[in-house]
């Protein structure tokens, strides 16, 4: 048992690695939601006096998300203060460390604090824009979903090598006129028009149906949210029942 003031200061710095852990994932689900805001898939909640931004009032600018992030890269800083604490004393413990200790503990502390007050503020009121999230990603399926592409036409008899290389070249002439030009994807139109392929537009479309290309995706989802999230939920739910946070933006 430790105590008084000659305990090991490692766990200081063991205590502090635990809390820079929880700013490092909240900052990472942070980070994507600022990038899925961004391509306006999924946004964080807005309310009705918050505004936007100060120089473009159009905006709703990720706010939570934001400070999330420079909120973690504090505490992802502070642990260093017990660490270096630790490995710099000398033969025995000493009490230099106590003007450091008295400011790095209580700020990680205070700030992960304010960071999970954000983090169930946004997860909680988050926003999904499922239409958009669809056309993002029908936008690049064509790319995404060439070998099955390839694997039908192969059934069909087409030689793999000959339509491998072919479907290569039609992928970096469409991907030159999105990046160049602004233009829609056209690859399923191209490979449809090749009659090497031997496919017609529905078919590929119908390869293309991202049901089929998922693979076991949606099943691991259902089995860690069963498995590894609801267990944790079930045990603290008398700590989390009925939590409201309250965010001022």
């Amino acid at each position: 048992m430790y105590h008084g003031q000659t305990y090991t200061r490692k766990l200081d710095s063991r205590v502090l690695n635990i809390l820079s852990s929880i700013a490092q994932s909240a900052s990472k689900f942070a980070n994507d939601m600022r990038l899925l805001q961004h391509e306006k898939e999924l946004e964080e909640p807005f309310e009705k006096s918050q505004i936007g931004s100060s120089a473009m009032a159009y905006k709703r600018n990720p706010m939570r998300s934001e400070r999330i992030n420079s909120l973690a890269r504090h505490v992802v800083v502070l642990a260093n203060d017990p660490a270096i604490t630790s490995m710099t004393q000398w033969l025995e413990r000493t009490l230099d460390d106590s003007a450091n200790k008295r400011i790095c503990i209580p700020e990680s502390f205070l700030a992960v604090d304010a960071i999970l007050i954000l983090y169930a503020n946004i997860t909680s009121n988050i926003v999904v824009y499922e239409n958009v999230i669809k056309t993002n990603m029908m936008q690049e399926l064509p790319f995404m979903g060439t070998e099955e592409i390839l694997m039908n036409a192969v059934l069909k008899g087409g030689d793999r090598q000959e339509l491998h290389e072919k479907i290569r070249v039609y992928s970096m002439e469409a991907g030159r006129k999105v990046k160049e030009y602004g233009e829609p994807n056209d690859l399923v139109e191209r490979i449809a028009n090749d009659e090497t392929f031997g496919l017609t537009k529905e078919e590929i479309l119908k390869a293309l149906n991202p049901d089929n290309l998922c693979g076991r995706a949606p099943k691991q989802v259902e089995n860690f949210i069963q498995t590894a999230v609801n267990p944790i939920l079930d045990e603290y739910k008398d700590l989390i029942q009925g939590l409201t946070v309250e965010v001022k933006v």
